[in-house]
């Protein structure tokens, strides 16, 4: 007896690291109350201050990740069985004061660490524009977020939503909770009518959220930090995640910021897959408040006779006052009736005219940044801190095509890689002034042409802009309400920020037109160069005259050489031979090709790109869609009809051989002009 009592502890010791092994396998249970940083892996601008978790700051377009250090056992081993999973945090959307708040917040299970393939602003540092919709992603999220975006079709700019591989929402709710009705306790004893409260997210108020998984059920709860559990949770979605989940996850939060700004933290955190009480063990209750205080009332007896004698003085003022506003107003109800029509559609971005003029010092030609074709642009500083960039447009020439074209598209146009319109106004010379953000870095062929060696851009940073401008064309294609022609895609037009990010701008030639429709202009407009054949020869213009323009600056950038310069051949048609001739590589900036250290696959795609989207035939073109993939590094476009993405593109740009055969009887390699040639032949026999 003494010997089975002796060997029974001495059994339970060996067998307990086997079982805490294979209850490691599936259990996972944590709780943070207060960070540390090495309790997170912390990317984009995530820190940890005074043991809160700070997912973003006072800086515009950032975002910031946190996610737990290891993965945690999500699905079962080669099986569809998802583990169940129950999740308590609080938060907390500071806002800064005088600052408009936004964007949101996402709690969120992803495949991978990092930040690659995310973006700020409306995508919550989630998703970019490329990969939001795609189910390759496997990410699951819950939004709480503060900005209304319509091409999400967020339900409002106060909202919860339950997201997966996509920011559209499958099931989306405004922010808030039911308090429980204090007659009972079950679900049912909640009056439904009228007890809804809104959570107003971005007030800095403290909130605390529960987030339970189990049977394909996903329940969805928040409350004021503090108070208890509502019986009734705000979102009740079925939901399989077997099919998004892998079998291990990364768990963690994700922010983001753009024009609007808000600082997004956690307090606390708690997680299980085993035990489903563990949020109980958060702190709720004496945390660090972020709502920005209200100003000081005053109470004081003297502070109050103040304010009765100036009444009576006020009263006198606000009579004298009131009949100065009927004469204002009549003066400006008489101005708006002598408005031109699309000065009232567009009154809403008017800004005030010595607002401009006091943030240029006058229009000082010291502040002046550059001349535009229709007049000169001014750097100034608006009250607040804002730098903003003033072009003057003139009635001369086709100034006022010019500046309407700018306000009725990129004014309602919003992108992280279009440089943002902030409105317009008239000077009193009779011009009119269109005023931008400022960018930083000026213009992208002044880095490609006009820099010195050493501060040259880089081959890597010449493909990223390339990569932002694309997405940026790819928005105006796809993204909005009605497709938007740019027309005048070139390295001029395209200006880089504070933090090199590539920006398009210049919208002065840009046409709208529904989705489906086909343009009804057919004045030739552009730069030589950047013009595709079928405009030269017709001037009418498509979203491939678009692609091609776009191809002209990949090789433009690329290359360090503009489209069109003396002494030289045509760049398309240069670069075009050194393909055929198999030495396409050559073609790279020299400047880059003697400093070395690029990647050289990477280069070839991308000039390959270039060349395929200047090919004379636009329905050999690829869509900026495509386009967009390519530069991404994604060789599975199946759009294409290729996996191998190199091998198709050379494939296609040689298959101008056997038309220039089958058009001429030659089997010597064609020229870029005999390929031309030869497609616009084409195009006319096909009455096109």
């Amino acid at each position: 007896m003494n010997k089975h009592n002796h060997q029974q502890p001495v059994l339970m010791f060996l067998l307990l690291p086997i079982f805490l092994f294979f209850r490691s396998i599936s259990a996972v249970d944590f709780t943070f109350n207060g960070f540390d940083s090495s309790d997170m892996l912390l990317y984009g601008f995530a820190t940890v201050e005074s043991r809160v978790l700070t997912l973003t700051n006072r800086t515009t377009f950032t975002m910031g990740r946190a996610l737990y250090p290891q993965k945690i056992p999500a699905k079962k081993l080669n099986s569809s069985y998802v583990y169940p999973f129950s999740t308590s945090f609080i938060f907390s959307m500071a806002p800064y004061k005088n600052t408009l708040p936004g964007h949101g917040i996402v709690f969120l299970f992803v495949p991978f660490t990092g930040i690659t393939g995310a973006a700020s602003a409306q995508n919550l540092g989630l998703f970019n524009f490329t990969n939001n919709g795609n189910s390759k992603e496997h990410i699951f999220g819950v939004e709480f977020d503060v900005f209304q975006n319509q091409e999400f079709d967020d339900i409002n700019a106060n909202h919860v939503g339950i997201d997966v591989n996509s920011l559209k929402s499958i099931q989306a709710h405004d922010a808030g909770y039911w308090p429980d009705n204090q007659r009972g306790n079950n679900v049912s004893d909640i009056d439904d009518a009228n007890s809804f409260k809104e959570l107003k997210l971005n007030n800095g108020e403290n909130y605390q959220v529960w987030i339970d998984y189990s049977d394909s059920l996903i329940n969805v709860t928040m409350a004021p930090a503090g108070e208890k559990r509502p019986l009734r949770p705000l979102l009740n979605v079925s939901l399989n995640l077997s099919e998004v989940f892998e079998e291990e996850m990364y768990v963690g939060f994700t922010s983001a910021t753009g024009k609007l700004m808000e600082s997004h933290k956690i307090l606390a955190w708690s997680f299980s897959n085993s035990n489903f009480s563990l949020s109980e063990e958060l702190i709720t209750k004496g945390l660090p408040s972020f709502v920005l205080p209200k100003g000081p009332i005053f109470h004081s007896k003297g502070f109050i006779a103040g304010m009765t004698v100036g009444g009576f003085i006020v009263i006198l003022l606000c009579a004298l006052f009131t009949v100065s506003c009927i004469k204002r107003k009549q003066m400006k109800a008489r101005e708006r009736a002598e408005m031109e029509e699309w000065e009232l559609e567009y009154w809403p971005h008017r800004i005030a005219y010595q607002e401009i003029e006091a943030a240029t010092e006058g229009f000082a030609e010291e502040n002046v940044i550059g001349i535009g074709g229709n007049g000169k642009v001014y750097k100034g500083v608006l009250v607040g801190g804002a730098e903003i960039a003033a072009k003057c447009i003139s009635y001369e020439n086709d100034g006022m095509r010019e500046f309407l074209a700018e306000i009725s598209s990129l004014g309602r146009l919003k992108h992280r890689s279009l440089v943002g319109l902030r409105g317009w106004c008239k000077r009193e010379q009779g011009s009119f002034l269109l005023i931008y953000d400022y960018m930083e870095n000026g213009s992208l062929d002044k880095w490609v042409f006009e820099c010195s060696k050493n501060k040259m851009l880089s081959c890597e940073n010449r493909i990223r802009i390339l990569k932002d401008v694309a997405s940026a064309v790819l928005y105006l294609h796809e993204g909005w309400e009605s497709k938007v022609l740019h027309r005048d895609i070139k390295a001029s037009n395209v200006l880089l920020d504070k933090d090199m990010n590539g920006r398009l701008g210049d919208f002065g030639l840009a046409r709208m037109h529904g989705h489906g429709q086909v343009p009804s202009t057919t004045r030739v407009v552009g730069t030589v160069g950047y013009l595709a054949p079928e405009v030269i020869r017709s001037g009418r213009v498509s979203a491939q005259t678009d692609v091609f323009g776009f191809g002209a600056l990949i090789l433009e950038v690329m290359c360090g050489r503009r489209p069109i310069e003396e002494g030289k051949p045509p760049l398309v048609d240069w670069a075009w031979q050194l393909m055929v001739q198999g030495q396409l590589l050559n073609a790279l900036d020299e400047r880059l090709r003697a400093i070395g250290g690029f990647d050289e696959q990477e280069v070839d795609r991308v000039l390959h790109l270039g060349l395929l989207c200047v090919y004379p035939d636009p329905s050999s073109r690829p869509t900026m869609r495509q386009v967009v993939k390519v530069l991404e590094g994604n060789t599975e476009v199946d759009e294409l009809g290729s996996e191998d993405m190199d091998a198709y593109l050379l494939q296609r740009l040689k298959s101008g051989w056997s038309e220039f055969s089958m058009h001429f009887g030659s089997s010597s390699h064609p020229t870029f002009e005999d390929i031309r040639q030869s497609s616009l032949m084409s195009l006319s026999w096909s009455g096109r």
